[in-house]
């Protein structure tokens, strides 16, 4: 196909009919969907890897920040919003997955979801699967890349502790693997977030190997049913249980009926996933953890892909192919933030928590138990940190439907103050977070003078030790940030003279670089960047 006319079928500008429909498509949060939300330039859906590599040096010649969105689940909305004039690369199109059950690997691009992945395991073998997330619409590109977790981590760990090699198109539009790439980016890509180094196209993926029966249950509690003493020990248990079993926790205000009229009380949900038959559960329950009440009658038998549909909340007699449904339902007003817990809260501390929880009244949390394989895997092998040490992390989490300004404000200052709360709870010096639950309250870079300093702030909460590392991978890869959003790895200052040694990479190549500059435009400035992805198109097709 001739370039223009591959330009046609994968650019929108804010004149095409789809433009709409396509940005839409993969927003998450309405919070970032209104008709004052900054809208790009253009989107770009690549077909193929030349067309994203195309993108990449259009970007950097004409100086348009380069936004990437695989599934368009970060909370803040940053792989979609900016408030400099930008240009999407949206990796939808890129979902091809290759599954070899003799290696027990597979193949997996970005724009591909995490149901998609699921259900072509499946299709190959019900005894293997994938230690990711429980949302099937997730993109795999920011879920691996930020360190995406799921029911099997205290067994088999993170989606990026089962990753053996990646492909990725650098500042300079080069596709690189792990041979080429080295071992710093390899590293730096698997937990540091992606969008910092360039832009990934695929992981290749060790697949983990899942019994033909695992156990479900959900078990729930309300103050009345002594929650505060069960939570308690699930706090002393959780991380040190079976580390085939994974039992998380949603904590939730609700109003329910009582002798004496409606009441607000505290509802604690017990979730898990067990790799094994309900009988093993049962006797895991009775020795770790009997104070739930959990029985046999509780259990629900069924193969591991069947458990992610469960999981999915998708359940109830769907057929596998529900998971590959790209829309949602509904998409919620959100906000999300994270901590992390290193000692037990005391009962005390926990009917202190309810009290706040039913005074806000929306906002839940949600406990994600550690240990396991996660205490085994030293801080530093990835850039992912939160490891040993840790008993679980929280997710708070408040969703609303109701529009305008004064809903939000409402909303989010809940959010907030319950995170204020639980300060005296979780970890300090620095409090923790987790990337994959975006939260811009922690830190923003304006990706100025004082780009290093910012990104500090925020930096070392998401990366603790590992932030340093993380710096010195892109001031070697991207040293003049043209993979920069608002919570990117910054790169380290250099002088304005050039003395930052590896400036020179950031340049286009040579042969790239010359017919850009022979090529002369006379177009209006949108006209002028469809020209210049035609001819970036161009170059690459005959290099």
């Amino acid at each position: 196909m001739d370039p223009s006319e591959q330009i046609s079928s994968i650019v929108y500008t804010q004149t095409n009919s789809s433009y709409s429909f396509v940005l839409q498509s993969y927003v998450r949060n309405r919070r970032f969907n209104s008709s004052s939300t900054p809208k790009p330039t253009i989107i770009v859906t690549p077909l193929n890897e030349s067309h994203v590599q195309a993108a990449v040096i259009c970007s950097k010649n004409i100086g348009l920040q380069l936004k990437i969105r695989s599934g368009g689940h970060d909370y803040e909305g940053i792989s979609y919003v900016s408030d400099e004039p930008f240009l999407i690369l949206d990796m939808f199109n890129l979902k091809s997955i290759s599954i070899d059950i003799e290696s027990e690997t597979g193949w997996v691009q970005a724009g591909a979801t995490l149901g998609e992945l699921y259900y072509k395991i499946a299709e190959k073998s019900r005894l293997h699967g994938f230690p990711a997330g429980v949302c099937p619409t997730v993109g795999v590109g920011g879920h691996f890349s930020g360190g995406g977790y799921g029911p099997m981590l205290r067994k088999y760990g993170l989606t990026i502790d089962n990753v053996v090699d990646a492909q990725i198109v650098d500042v300079n539009g080069t596709i690189l693997d792990r041979k080429s790439m080295g071992e710093d980016l390899f590293w730096a890509i698997r937990g540091g977030g992606g969008a910092s180094f360039g832009v990934i196209l695929s992981y290749k993926i060790k697949l983990v190997r899942v019994p033909g029966i695992v156990t479900v249950f959900r078990v729930e509690k309300t103050l009345e049913q002594n929650t505060t003493e069960i939570v308690y020990k699930w706090q002393n248990v959780a991380d040190k249980i079976d580390s085939d079993l994974f039992i998380r926790v949603l904590l939730q205000p609700i109003t329910v009926k009582g002798s004496k009229g409606r009441n607000k009380t505290i509802r604690a949900s017990f979730i898990s996933l067990f790799l094994g038959d309900s009988e093993r559960l049962v006797s895991v329950m009775n020795d770790g953890f009997p104070e739930l009440g959990m029985t046999i009658k509780d259990c629900i038998e069924m193969s591991w892909i069947d458990s992610m549909l469960y999981w999915f909340g998708l359940g109830n007699g769907n057929p596998l192919e529900a998971m590959l449904n790209r829309t949602t339902k509904s998409v919620n007003f959100l906000k999300r933030k994270s901590d992390y817990v290193q000692k037990p809260i005391s009962k005390e501390g926990l009917e202190g928590l309810w009290k706040k929880l039913i005074e806000l009244g929306k906002t839940g949390l949600v406990f994600n138990p550690y240990g396991g394989k996660m205490s085994e895997i030293p801080a530093t092998e990835t850039a992912f940190p939160h490891r040993k040490g840790n008993i679980y992390k929280i997710q708070y989490s408040v969703n609303w439907n109701e529009e305008g300004s004064e809903a939000e404000k409402n909303y989010t200052v809940q959010i907030r103050r319950l995170h204020d709360f639980m300060t005296q709870f979780v970890s300090s010096s620095p409090r923790a977070a987790f990337l994959n639950y975006r939260d811009l309250d922690i830190g923003v870079n304006h990706h100025g003078n004082n780009s290093y300093t910012e990104g500090r702030v925020y930096g070392t909460k998401y990366f603790l030790g590992n932030f340093d590392r993380l710096v010195k991978v892109k001031t070697l890869v991207d040293p003049d940030n043209l993979f920069r959003n608002e919570q990117s790895i910054p790169p380290l200052p250099f002088n304005k003279e050039g003395d930052n040694a590896s400036s020179s990479s950031a340049a286009p190549s040579s042969s790239a670089s010359s017919k850009l500059l022979s090529y002369h435009f006379v177009f209006s400035p949108l006209n002028f960047l469809l020209s210049l992805l035609t001819l970036c198109m161009v170059i690459i097709t005959v290099s």
